[in-house]
C-alpha cells in the first residue's frame, strides 16, 4: 500500500504506558576509557558520580581491565559478560574518555564494540539515556566527545544536549583525586542533572521513544510469511 493511499502496514502510534511510573533510584552505569592509575577520565567520571549519588542515583562502574580485544574467541569471557550484564542493568551511561590522536581511546571503542546493538530479542542499550565527558591534555577540545556522540546514536542512546569537556585536565584535580572548583566542575554539575532529569522523565517510556516503523512493518511481514 502506497503511504497516501492510507495508513501503509504496520504504521501506527504507540500508546504510552499506563501505571504508575518508577519510583527506583535511577540505575547509572559509568565507562571510562584510560587504564592509568591516575587516569583523569576515571577521576572526571568519579566526580560526576558523587554528583549524581547526591541527587540519589544508583551508580556502577565497568572497569576495562582484562577485557579482552574484541574477537569471537572471547565472547564467552566473563569480563565481556559482565559489561553486557551491566549494561542492561543500566536506565542511564556516562562515557568518559580522554582525547587520542584526535578522537577517543582504543581502550574506550573496545568497550563500546563488546556492547553489541541487540543481543536476540534484547538491545543493551535501546533508549538509555547517555551523558558524554571527556579529557584533554592541552587546549579543549570537542573530538572525543562528538565521537562519543556518534557511537550513542549508533547505539539507539538518548544522548543529552550537555556535555562537558576538560581542558589541561591534570591541574584540575586535587593529589586526593576530587575535582577542584571551577568552571569545568559548574559544567560537570550541569550534565549530571540533566542526565537525571532526562532518565526520570524518558525511562518508563524509552521503548516508545526508539519504536520503528521500519522494524513493526519488518517483523509483521515475516509474520504474514509464516502463516503460508
Amino acid at each position: 500500500m502506497n503511504v497516501h493511499d492510507g495508513n501503509p502496514p504496520a504504521l501506527r502510534v504507540p500508546p504510552l504506558p499506563e501505571g504508575p511510573r518508577s519510583t527506583h533510584p535511577p540505575r547509572i552505569l559509568f565507562l571510562y576509557g584510560s587504564l592509568r592509575e591516575r587516569s583523569y577520565s576515571r577521576l572526571l567520571a568519579e566526580e560526576g558520580a558523587r554528583i549524581l549519588e547526591g541527587l540519589g542515583a544508583e551508580v556502577r562502574w565497568f572497569h576495562p581491565h582484562d577485557l579482552p580485544v574484541k574477537g569471537p574467541a572471547h565472547e564467552d569471557h566473563p569480563k565481556v559478560k559482565e559489561l553486557r550484564e551491566l549494561s542492561e542493568w543500566s536506565e542511564g551511561q556516562v562515557w568518559s574518555s580522554p582525547e587520542m590522536h584526535g578522537t577517543i581511546t582504543g581502550v574506550f571503542k573496545n568497550q563500546i564494540d563488546w556492547i553489541p546493538l541487540a543481543i536476540g530479542a534484547k538491545r543493551p542499550t535501546q533508549g538509555r539515556t547517555l551523558a558524554v565527558l571527556q579529557v584533554s591534555g592541552g587546549s579543549q577540545s570537542f573530538n572525543a566527545v562528538n565521537s562519543m556522540r556518534v557511537l550513542g546514536r549508533w547505539m539507539r542512546m538518548i544522548t543529552i544536549p550537555n556535555q562537558s569537556s576538560v581542558a589541561k585536565a591534570y591541574d584540575e584535580f586535587h593529589s586526593d583525586g576530587r575535582m577542584k572548583d571551577s568552571s569545568y566542575r559548574d559544567r560537570l554539575v550541569d550534565v549530571m542533572e540533566e542526565l537525571w532529569r532526562f532518565t526520570l522523565l524518558t525511562r518508563d517510556v524509552r521503548e516508545i521513544l526508539v519504536d520503528r516503523y521500519s522494524e513493526r512493518r519488518e517483523a509483521a511481514a515475516k509474520i504474514d510469511l509464516a502463516k503460508l
